[in-house]
């Protein structure tokens, strides 16, 4: 009995030490913020991206798949390197930054070798947040307010 209460326990606090993930594939591009300790020599990688797809999303991170975990020397993964990350989502583009936490490689054979990044959700405007939970909620666009004209009848 005592082993049961505890497993439920145990079972109730991993639920909560973690948002919900929702499957979604949508198309995400990533860009590199600019680092600043760089000195002297600022390497533009504002124009640095890669694309992928997402995997899943959460209110808290973002799981996404990519070909490669770094372009040129910039890597997608460590040092808490802040990426800005823009989803194509049905209701229109999200920003946000993000840091990536994790990786492993997806991929069955070397031509098909993908990576799958884990990245949490650092910064985020309003606007853009509503959207994304709105989102994550229904899976949809949200649909505008628009008056409702009614027919009466005779």
């Amino acid at each position: 009995m005592i082993r049961d209460l505890v497993s439920k326990l145990t079972g109730l606090v991993a639920e909560t030490s973690h948002s919900a993930r929702k499957k979604h594939s949508l198309p995400i591009k990533i860009t590199f913020e600019p680092l600043l300790t760089t000195g002297k020599l600022m390497s533009p990688t504002e124009k640095l991206f890669i694309t992928g797809e997402t995997s899943d999303l959460s209110h808290t991170g973002v799981g996404f798949i990519v070909s490669s975990i770094r372009v040129r020397e910039n890597y997608l993964v460590g040092q808490d390197r802040p990426l800005t990350a823009e989803i194509d989502l049905p209701g229109g583009k999200v920003r946000m930054k993000v840091i990536g936490r994790r990786y492993e490689k997806v991929g069955i054979h070397l031509s098909t070798e993908r990576f799958l990044i884990g990245a949490e959700i650092v910064e985020i405007s309003d606007a853009d947040r509503e959207r994304y939970e709105y989102f994550l909620k229904f899976g949809k666009r949200k649909k505008a307010t628009s008056p409702s004209l009614e027919m009466g009848g005779n």
